[in-house]
Order: structure tokens, then C-alpha cells, then sequence
């Protein structure tokens, strides 16, 4: 049986394979968060609370700004993919990249940073990778939000060892056409709403895509029909067709702009939201963030834009500026060969520990 105990002072390579290692599928943290909060609670110099299985570890040294390294614990389902498995420089197996490589550096840090020059809260939290009702990152928010003050907060996201600020927002909507029904055999007594929907699909493939600065990065918006739904009977004319619409929008716009220009942009049919997240602005002028990237981005480290949405909304929803910054390769994400190169997490570890020395 694999030991369920986690050694922070290892090398951040084994380290990373022992968390991989203990299986943590949405839902089912629960081992790996005990595994985590024993090795953070025998560190004196970090105080140390569990909401759930949300373990959050904090240093209380009075220094002049306070930073939030937070990670997820969880992941997808399994795909034949534990245990990890080396090949080279290359670590297999659920979650490698998303994102216990990222976990793997921040308890690094917590274990070997005793006295850094930024008082820092360390957050490893539940269930991101399902419903956003059962985040753990969103709970604390909602009823801890003490917890996660600070002047600058970095999101363990995978992003190639790359800095993307901020996130795009989304939003869903339901745009209906109408019709009237009639037996198919006497259509002209009817209208059809399928056919309709058409001039929906028109506007989607006319729209081209806006690419707003936010604080010196280059979004790309994006709006996309994702499910189409229509029809009664084989010799029916449809009285209604749904075309169910993705907005991504860049963080120059809040949730009410983003829905009052999609109602304009679908201006004479029924557009009804379903589901909406806030985008996150980088914050990059603030001067922890400032610092962060003058000391992480060197030696062809990007600064760009986050094009997808992360829990850095929960935290610009705070009013504290967020970047996302992890080893693993994002595309990688949720993928059966998934895996991390080994020297970028030493390297991401290596340039955080700089930055906090």
C-alpha cells in the first residue's frame, strides 16, 4: 500500500510523484488533504486550519504584504492513469499537470521558505475540476473570506511555466427562436423555428472576435453556439429551436455588460443567461504583482493573457490582483498521457523561492 505520508523537504520531482500518487478525484480529497495537513501542521513557523478538505497554512511574521499561493487538490476521473510513472525528464499520471506539480512547488515552498520577505497563505482546496457549488476555493470566499486576504495572489494553474494574468469571464445563454406548429404536410400554415434559428447562426458566424488590452495583455474574445435543440415529431413544424450560445469576454467587461451586449447582439429573440463567471482583471500594475513578474519572468518566461477562466476570479472578486503560474502544460490538461516535465517544476520552484527570499 502507497504511504499516505507527505516528506516536503524531498526533492520537489519525488514530491510531486507521491502527491500524484495518492489518488484524489473530486470529491474523494479526503487522503491526500490529511496527507497535506499532517506535513504542514509539523512546520512551527506556519499556523494551520481545515475547512472540509480545504487546508489553509499561513505565516504571521508582520512583513509589509501578504501573498496567497493557492492549488487545488483534486482531479478528473481516472484513465488508467495511476500510479505515475517515470519516462526521462518526464513524470505520467492523473493530475501531473493539473495541477499537483503546482501543489508539489507551493508546499516546497511552505516547508523550506520559513522567513520569506511577504507574509504568505498557502490554500489547497477542494472539488474545482466539477460544479462550482462545491469549490472549496468559492466556500472560503463565501464564509471565510479572511482567509484569503492579500495584497497579490498566484493560482498553481498549469501554464508551461509561463505567467498569464487574470482570466476571461464566461457566460451561456439560451437564445430561442419561435414558431407555430402544423402538420408538416401543410408547413405554409406554420413557421418554422428551425428555420429560423438560422438567422441565430448567421450573426455567430458573422461575429469576429474582439481582442481587448486589459493592463498591457491582449485577450481574444469568443462567442460560439455549443448546443442547438429543436424539433417535436417526425411530421411536426417546429414552434421552437434553442441555440445554446459561449461568450468569453475579455476583463474589461463585468457580467451585466457582457449580457447587455449579448440581448443586443440577439436583439428580437429570447436570450435567457444559464450560467455566468466573472473575468479577472491581471492587476500587473500593482506593485506585488510587479515584483512577482520582474523576478519570475526572465529567460523566456511569457507574460500574457489567460485566454479561459480560473479561480483568480474568485480572488479579483475580493479586490486582491492574481496571476496564474504553474509547471504543467495546460494542454495537456485531463488527457489519458497526461504528464509534467520534471525541470520546469524545479524551475518554477526555483523562481518563486527567489522571489519570496
Amino acid at each position: 500500500m502507497l504511504s499516505m505520508r507527505l516528506d516536503l523537504f524531498s526533492d520537489v520531482a519525488d514530491l510531486t510523484a507521491a502527491i500524484v500518487d495518492i489518488e484524489s478525484v473530486s470529491g474523494a480529497e479526503g487522503p491526500l488533504a490529511d496527507a497535506v495537513e499532517e506535513a504542514l501542521r509539523a512546520l512551527p513557523h506556519l499556523a494551520v486550519e481545515r475547512d472540509g478538505n480545504n487546508v489553509i497554512a499561513r505565516t504571521d511574521l508582520g512583513r509589509a504584504e501578504r501573498v496567497v499561493l493557492a492549488g487545488h487538490l483534486d482531479t478528473v476521473p481516472l484513465n488508467g492513469n495511476l500510479p505515475s510513472r517515470m519516462e526521462g525528464d518526464r513524470l505520467y499520471g492523473c493530475g501531473t499537470t493539473d495541477m499537483k506539480s503546482g501543489v508539489a512547488v507551493a508546499l516546497r515552498l511552505a516547508a523550506t521558505v520559513p522567513e520569506p520577505t511577504r507574509d504568505i497563505t498557502y490554500v489547497f482546496y477542494e472539488c474545482e475540476e466539477i460544479e462550482a457549488e462545491r469549490n472549496g476555493l468559492r466556500r472560503l470566499a463565501a464564509t471565510r473570506p479572511d482567509l484569503l486576504v492579500g495584497d497579490f495572489a498566484v493560482l498553481m494553474e498549469p501554464t508551461g511555466a509561463h505567467i498569464e494574468g487574470g482570466c476571461q469571464g464566461t457566460m451561456r445563454v439560451e437564445v430561442t427562436a419561435k414558431g407555430e406548429r402544423a402538420h408538416s404536410a401543410r408547413a405554409w400554415m406554420g413557421s418554422n423555428a428551425i428555420h429560423t434559428a438560422g438567422q441565430i447562426l448567421d450573426v455567430l458566424r458573422a461575429y469576429e472576435p474582439t481582442r481587448p488590452v486589459v493592463d498591457g495583455l491582449e485577450y481574444h474574445e469568443g462567442l460560439n453556439a455549443v448546443f442547438i435543440h429543436g424539433g417535436v415529431a417526425g411530421n411536426v413544424i417546429p414552434d421552437e429551436c434553442v441555440v445554446t450560445v459561449n461568450y468569453r469576454f475579455a476583463p474589461d467587461k463585468s457580467l451585466a455588460e457582457a449580457e447587455a451586449y449579448l440581448r443586443e447582439v440577439f436583439d428580437g429573440f429570447e436570450v435567457k443567461v444559464t450560467d455566468a463567471a466573472s473575468a479577472a482583471r491581471p492587476g500587473l500594475t500593482h506593485p506585488a504583482a510587479a515584483a512577482f513578474v520582474s523576478s519570475v519572468a526572465s529567460g523566456g518566461t511569457e507574460v500574457r493573457a489567460k485566454l479561459g477562466w480560473t479561480d483568480v476570479a474568485r480572488f479579483s472578486e475580493l479586490g486582491v490582483p492574481a496571476v496564474n503560474y504553474g509547471p504543467g502544460e495546460p494542454t495537456l490538461a485531463h488527457t489519458r498521457d497526461e504528464y509534467v516535465e520534471m525541470p520546469l517544476i524545479a524551475d518554477c520552484e526555483a523562481r518563486m523561492r527567489a522571489w519570496l527570499s
